[in-house]
């Protein structure tokens, strides 16, 4: 195992463009799934932060090509089956969840340390989150960045715990 890398043995696995699709899919399905699931235990969305959790996982895995894309097709796909997120926040969350799949591939594919990846993908995250909401939103960006930082707090130190060895996890499945 590469202890530079975190726990994942390689920074992205590489796909064909028919795996690409499929991957993209089953990531989109997962990061549809984990929220539902959390709402039927009333594990609130803004708290726990589902939506994000697998956009992470693959780009993380994958890449920021797979990051970008499950970032980009969750919010919509949650919107068009489930009316969640609301419109009205529906632009900004697409932009942040995007954000997050983008950088922790991005980040993954220079071969930069697990940690500092899904740490640095997180913070620009949020910043893409206070500039979409500076420019689409009728708010104060600085407030509502500091409010769904800490409304989300749990769910960041939930990722922050549990992606690594989710990660870790898939890919070792996926070896196989």
């Amino acid at each position: 195992m590469n202890t530079q890398a975190g726990i994942l043995e390689t920074p992205v696995i590489k796909l064909s463009t028919l795996k690409l699709f499929m991957v993209i899919a089953v990531f989109t399905a997962l990061s549809l799934a984990l929220p539902w699931f959390c709402h039927q235990f009333n594990l609130a969305g803004p708290t726990f932060l589902p939506m994000h959790f697998f956009v992470l996982v693959a780009g993380l895995l994958f890449g920021w090509r797979v990051g970008l894309a499950t970032g980009f097709l969750t919010p919509l796909v949650s919107f068009a089956t489930s009316g969640m997120p609301l419109v009205s926040l529906l632009p900004t969350i697409t932009l942040e969840v995007m954000a997050y799949g983008f950088f922790a591939g991005y980040l993954r594919e220079r071969k930069m340390d697990l940690w500092l990846t899904l740490i640095l993908a997180l913070v620009f995250g949020k910043i893409v989150l206070f500039f979409s909401a500076w420019t689409l939103m009728p708010v104060n960006p600085v407030n509502y960045l500091f409010s769904a930082v800490k409304t989300g707090l749990p769910g960041i130190l939930i990722q922050l715990a549990l992606l690594p060895l989710v990660a870790a996890a898939i890919q070792k499945i996926l070896k196989k």
